[in-house]
């Protein structure tokens, strides 16, 4: 998820970049040559792009992490080249239409705005004070979106972050998500058998038959958007009934591995990664195919579980 996420991001960084003659980070490559020029000394005051991913992540509740993987999704799929173009830089660089993107941001994923956006503001700022501190005047060439933010930040002169806090990717904590998942097998053996007990071998049958079509169908449909292999899609339909009832192992995990087998990704697929900008450029890259295929196939199994439990149910009706 965070390498399909960072891949993503740097696409529509480069995209932007090329089609309005702006190199990624040409600024900071800018500042530091002529940091270089004038014998200056430089200071990389951001957080570790891995950090704050992984931060991101762990803050964020299940529902958020639907939803911006939905959003991520939507984005996706209308990546195409005209979708970009009509996207004006300076726009880009307004400080009202900033704050509205951010805001809006903040409705789909609050967990995440706090950590790109907030702590990042946070982390900025104080390591930009710790260089002050030393008696040193300081140029600071960062972000449109965070310039607001430390502003703030700077001008409070009882601001104070701690880094090493910042820095810390927070430990697995008791997880819902986890406890259905162990809770999922006994609910589906528990009406299995209520079902045996109440109609028979023919309800059980039956009961079992809505769940395997069901969580296989949606499992192998994620599969197939994500443009696997067939046997990687029928791999994820059969796998998927029985994984769902396994909270050890996933249905994307055995489509991925399916799909790895048969498409191995090759040297050049790696090394393409940081050049990916449109749609197709992604569904031809085998590394991120692979991925979404683990990605997908999962969610499809998740969705396929949330839908067949319903369906099961009924058959009491």
């Amino acid at each position: 998820y965070y390498l399909l996420a960072q891949t993503f991001l740097s696409s529509i960084q480069r995209k932007l970049g090329r089609d309005h003659g702006v190199q990624p980070g040409s600024e900071m490559i800018q500042a530091m040559n002529q940091a270089k020029k004038y014998e200056l000394a430089v200071e990389l005051v951001d957080r570790d792009i891995a950090v704050t991913l992984k931060r991101a992540w762990k803050k964020m509740g299940f529902v958020e992490k639907f939803r911006v993987f939905w959003e991520f999704l939507k984005s996706m799929v209308g990546f195409e080249e005209e979708e970009l173009e009509d996207i004006d830089i300076d726009e880009l660089l307004d400080q009202d239409l900033i704050s509205t993107m951010m805001e809006e941001f903040g409705r789909i994923a609050p967990s995440v705005t706090k950590v790109l956006i907030h702590e990042r503001d946070q982390y900025i700022a104080e390591k930009i004070n710790q260089v002050r501190k030393k008696g040193k005047k300081v140029v600071a060439v960062v972000g449109a979106g965070h310039l607001k933010g430390i502003k703030k930040h700077l001008t409070n002169p009882s601001f104070s972050a701690d880094i090493n806090e910042l820095e810390q990717v927070p430990k697995k904590r008791f997880s819902i998500i986890k406890l259905i998942g162990y809770l999922i097998p006994v609910l589906f053996i528990a009406l299995i058998a209520y079902g045996f007990l109440t109609g028979g071998p023919e309800q059980s049958i039956r009961m079992f038959a809505y769940w395997f079509l069901i969580n296989g169908a949606f499992s192998s449909l994620g599969t197939l958007i994500a443009r696997g292999h067939p046997l990687s899609i029928l791999s994820a339909f059969i796998a998927a009934p029985i994984t769902s009832l396994n909270p050890a192992i996933a249905a994307g995990w055995v489509a991925g591995y399916v799909e790895a087998k048969i498409r191995t990704p090759l040297v050049k697929d790696f090394q393409e990664l940081s050049n990916l900008e449109s749609l197709s450029d992604f569904w031809k890259n085998r590394v991120i195919r692979l991925l979404l295929v683990v990605a997908l196939a999962n969610v499809g199994s998740m969705i396929g579980t949330v839908i067949a439990f319903p369906y099961i149910a009924s058959s009491f009706l």
